[in-house]
């Protein structure tokens, strides 16, 4: 039998903690470690304790969520799941997307007393991000990456020597994302972009969008399969430092070039005859709401040759046959790479099916997008 999965409970309400207790209690192959009100206490527990996954808290009394996200990846790297309230009233609704930025993998709405059935999705969904949790890998280069990005900002150099380098290595049986770019066939005209991700997608998100210029000449359209309650914090995190508008997508709206247009929650984002956004409540496809499946098979549908798909980190095939559809329109796809997804998991499907034209690691993508429609 395989050793259970170690999982620490930070938290500073008992009344949360005898709750996250109870759910993983009802699964075998998870055993609470530990279930710790202070921060502090915490990080000094963990080298006995040796958890798997911790979950933790944004708000605590002394050491809050951030501070020990930082002490935890700087000194015991390990997989974070933030479990927390989408808005609270002391703080800004983005500040809990800055434990992500400091290495936290994921977030999660804190569990509140409800029906039966609720208590029952609650529990399915938890157990089920911690298993995810379990067998990703941690990141400790999150700082790198930002570190790296605000560099390139400054010294106008939107591209590391990293990206260089893996450019230069590019195999010939792959696409050249920048001869696509720069020569695209007579009948094309670049005219959007679709994101999709799901597990580390917000972080990916981060690391792409925040390097897009500000004269970007097309529309953006991302879905990213989060918890209810915390879209608006995830655009007005980012909104704080890209360089574009972002907004969550409004029915019957016609975007807009240079503006970053984000899925509804339990809508499906999708392009209609006359361009304009359609937010549709039915049900998932590849097993969410919003799907990155139906967004892509729309914008295909929309912009043709014309379109951009990049599917980023997550778990499951989401995404992967909508891929399908822009390759098969003649739109250019990008996946990210393995080695920077903290789950390998949707792009490898769409990999597998033959839909994408470039392999690339999150870094390399905003170079050569900036670089692609700075020739348009």
């Amino acid at each position: 039998m395989p050793h259970p999965i170690r999982v620490l409970l930070v938290e500073d309400s008992p009344v949360v903690l005898l709750i996250l207790q109870r759910l993983l209690a009802t699964d075998p192959e998870i055993e609470v470690v530990g279930a710790i009100r202070s921060g502090q206490e915490a990080i000094e527990s963990i080298p006995d304790l040796q958890p798997t996954v911790i979950c933790t808290d944004y708000h605590m009394p002394g050491m809050n969520g951030l501070e020990f996200t930082q002490q935890v990846m700087s000194q015991f790297p390990c997989p974070i799941l933030v479990i927390s309230t989408s808005v609270h009233p002391k703080e800004n609704e983005s500040n809990v997307f800055r434990l992500l930025e400091a290495g936290a993998v994921d977030i999660f709405p804190k569990p509140k007393l409800s029906s039966a059935a609720d208590y029952e999705l609650l529990r399915q969904n938890l157990i089920t991000k911690i298993k995810v949790l379990a067998g990703v890998k941690v990141f400790t280069r999150h700082k790198l990456w930002t570190s790296h990005r605000k560099q390139n900002l400054e010294h106008g150099n939107p591209q590391t020597e990293a990206q260089q380098r893996h450019s230069s290595t590019t195999p010939n049986s792959q696409v050249s994302l920048q001869s696509l770019f720069q020569n695209p066939s007579p009948n094309s005209t670049l005219q959007a972009i679709a994101i999709g991700a799901s597990t580390g997608g917000p972080q990916a998100l981060h690391t792409l969008l925040t390097q897009l210029p500000a004269n970007l000449p097309v529309p953006v359209f991302c879905v990213q399969h989060i918890s209810e309650g915390f879209l608006q914090g995830l655009v007005n995190w980012l909104s704080a430092e890209c360089r574009l508008p972002i907004k969550i997508a409004q029915p019957g709206e016609l975007p807009i070039p240079g503006v970053i247009y984000f899925a509804p929650e339990r809508s499906h984002l999708e392009l209609g005859l006359r361009g304009q956004m359609v937010c549709s409540s039915t049900q998932p496809v590849d097993g969410h709401c919003p799907s990155v499946t139906v967004l892509f098979r729309s914008a295909a549908r929309r912009y043709g040759n014309g379109l951009v798909g990049i599917l980023l980190t997550g778990m499951g095939r989401d995404g992967a046959t909508g891929m399908l559809d822009i390759a098969l329109a003649g739109g250019l796809t990008i996946a990210q790479d393995e080695q920077s997804s903290v789950v390998f998991g949707m792009p490898k499907e769409a990999i597998a099916l033959g839909a994408v034209k470039q392999v690339l690691p999150i870094n390399a993508i905003p170079a050569f997008l900036s670089d692609a429609f700075s020739g348009c």
